[in-house]
């Protein structure tokens, strides 16, 4: 099929001229002069082959060749407006698809106020949420199989993190989790140091390297190396093995919005803190990237 050679202004005159059927009046909704409005129709008419338009005195209709164009040009205007601002709006970042991923626990705490903020601001967005754990996360922001993460205790600026981009969310403490019915489960504070007999509950260290390395070193100055028994990707995981009296652990604060009976959360001493960081590909251009970065920005419980 030939390409059709028809400038919008001809059309868009052509439509504008059809539905008043007047040059005059046509011409000052256009806002140009009659005579320039004529050469467009005298110009399409040439195009088409075919006059458009009957013109006698005191009277202005359409042929039937302007009958049968008349639909084809509101469509091809109507699908040109609607075209352009779906342009503008996915330039803008107001429509188009996000990608996030999600460390499990972070539904506990900062995802859902910001998903639901984001959706508030960005309705035409739509978005993909993946739960995943730090280091999956970090691979999928390098393979761009997600546009940003959410994830505790990114990797530092070194080759992990070259060519990432991290901001801290919030912080919380860590707390112990223990069996209901484990004699330290009285106390309002357990030193850590009275942990080193107890049989421990931990991530894997491939699952989120640099908050495994902390844990560890916690124990470590508290003067022992945990003696890890069990294994468990998520915290409900494995809090759920701490309940089945399998040991205990040291997870975020976060963690005892989970309601199991038989476990107790309990702050420890020495206090320290697990980070939480929004990551995304530090050359990313895209606005989608950039409303959901200001979204975090706005959050009042951000970098507690």
């Amino acid at each position: 099929m030939d390409r059709p050679e028809l400038p919008l202004a001809q059309l868009h005159a052509f439509v504008v001229l059809a539905e008043e059927l007047h040059f005059g009046h046509a011409a000052a909704r256009l806002g140009i002069a009659q005579p320039p409005l004529s050469q467009q129709i005298r110009r399409l008419e040439d195009k088409v082959g075919h006059a458009l338009f009957i013109r006698e005195p005191g009277r202005v209709a359409l042929t039937g060749a302007g009958r049968e164009l008349l639909p084809a040009a509101r469509r091809a205007l109507t699908d040109l407006a609607n075209g352009l601002a779906a342009a503008r709006a996915a330039g803008s970042g107001r429509t188009g698809r996000l990608r996030i991923g999600f460390a499990a626990s972070l539904a506990l705490t900062v995802l859902p106020g910001l998903l639901r903020d984001f959706r508030e601001r960005f309705p035409g967005v739509r978005l993909d949420i993946r739960e995943m754990t730090t280091a999956p996360q970090i691979a999928a922001l390098r393979d761009k199989a997600i546009d940003v993460g959410l994830l505790r205790e990114p990797p530092a600026d070194d080759a992990d993190g070259a060519g990432l981009a991290f901001r801290t969310v919030l912080t919380e403490p860590f707390v112990a989790v223990l069996p209901s019915a484990h004699p330290l489960a009285a106390l309002r504070t357990v030193r850590l140091a009275r942990l080193a007999d107890e049989p421990f509950v931990l991530l894997p260290r491939d699952a989120g390297p640099r908050l495994h390395d902390q844990i560890i070193g916690l124990c470590e100055a508290a003067g022992f190396t945990p003696r890890v028994t069990q294994r468990a990707v998520e915290w409900q995981t494995a809090c759920a093995l701490v309940e089945t009296g399998l040991g205990v652990c040291l997870a975020p604060a976060s963690i005892r919005r989970v309601r199991l009976k038989g476990v107790a959360f309990r702050a420890v001493e020495p206090n320290a803190r697990t980070r939480v960081a929004v990551g995304w590909r530090a050359d990313d251009p895209s606005p989608l990237v950039a409303h959901l970065l200001a979204t975090v920005s706005r959050d009042p419980d951000s970098a507690r």
